[in-house]
Order: structure tokens, then sequence, then C-alpha cells
């Protein structure tokens, strides 16, 4: 009778690959929800919440008072409605998410509006941290991981307004 050996690699291989595989559906699930709350906070105008989920090098070049000022100037030109979250895409502390916002426009005319955006965040101390307006935080990651910029293409906001019943983009005069 011939005894076969089973190699303790052939048992580890497989939890290896369905661990790797939770911790990503961990990950994206962990940035969609914080897509999620950072759009609810927004969109109930809790802008001293949204405070702290800048990344640290954002919160050091902008005061609490001058963020949530800034966020209160601009809720008497649209308000948000709904947010549709697309692809996820995450390499270690770095992660783009597609987003399209929609709301209504209410200054200078009354709309409905849409913004198509990624949303960029970054990992600091184990939270996922929003740093979309923050070009020069995202561009450091994106510098130290040209990999990640290959895999996944970058794209400027577009902001659409319907005019007779269909999308349109807008751009602001002098930006054509």
């Amino acid at each position: 009778m011939k005894i076969y050996r089973i190699s303790p690699l052939l048992f580890f291989l497989p939890a290896f690959f369905l661990w790797a595989n939770i911790v990503k559906a961990s990950d994206d699930a962990d940035v969609r929800n914080t897509v999620q709350q950072v759009f609810q906070q927004l969109k109930s105008k809790d802008y001293n919440s949204l405070y702290e989920v800048l990344p640290a090098a954002s919160r050091s070049r902008i005061t609490r008072e001058r963020f949530t000022s800034a966020l209160r100037a601009a809720q008497n030109v649209y308000t948000l409605e709904r947010m549709d979250v697309g692809t996820v895409k995450v390499a270690g502390d770095l992660a783009v998410v597609d987003t399209v916002l929609y709301g209504r426009v209410v200054m200078p005319v009354q709309t409905e509006g849409k913004i198509v955006v990624q949303q960029y965040l970054v990992r600091e101390e184990g939270k996922w941290r929003v740093a979309t307006g923050d070009r020069g935080t995202v561009e450091r990651f994106l510098k130290a991981n040209p990999a990640f910029r290959r895999s996944f293409a970058i794209r400027q906001p577009r902001i659409y307004v319907k005019r007779d019943g269909k999308w349109v983009e807008f751009s602001p005069p002098g930006r054509r």
C-alpha cells in the first residue's frame, strides 16, 4: 500500500487566498461606507464632523472654522439628493471611487444637476480619510504608487445640468 504525503502548503494556500479576498472585500466595503457616510454628512450639513474625515495634511492647512464656513457658503448654491457609488479601486493606503452626485442647483437658476467625480481616499491610522479636494495629498500618494496611477485612469470632475430633459455638460465661463 502506497502512502501519499500531503504537503501542509496545500491546506494553507486556499486559506491564504480566501483571506486575501476577504481583506480586499473588507477594504472595498470600508471605502464604500466612508464615501456614503461623507455624502450623508454633506447632505445633512454636518460640516463639523466632515472636518474629522479630512487627511491630517488637509487639516493642517485649513482650520475647522474656515472649512465649515466654506461649506456653509456653498449650501446656498445647490442641494444634494442622492449618490451612486461605482467602481472602487484600493491599492495599499490609497483608494479611488467613481461616484455620481445628484442634486438641485438653486443659484443662479434652478435646475437638476449632477457631478461625476472620483473620490480619493487615503488610509491614516487605520481609517479612510477623504482627500478628494486636496490635490497635493492625492498627487503625493499617486507619485508613490505609479502602478496604481497606470491601472486606474484619473479623471477630472464633470458637471452636468438638465436642459430640455437631457444632461448637458456645464463649463463655467472662461473654462471652455
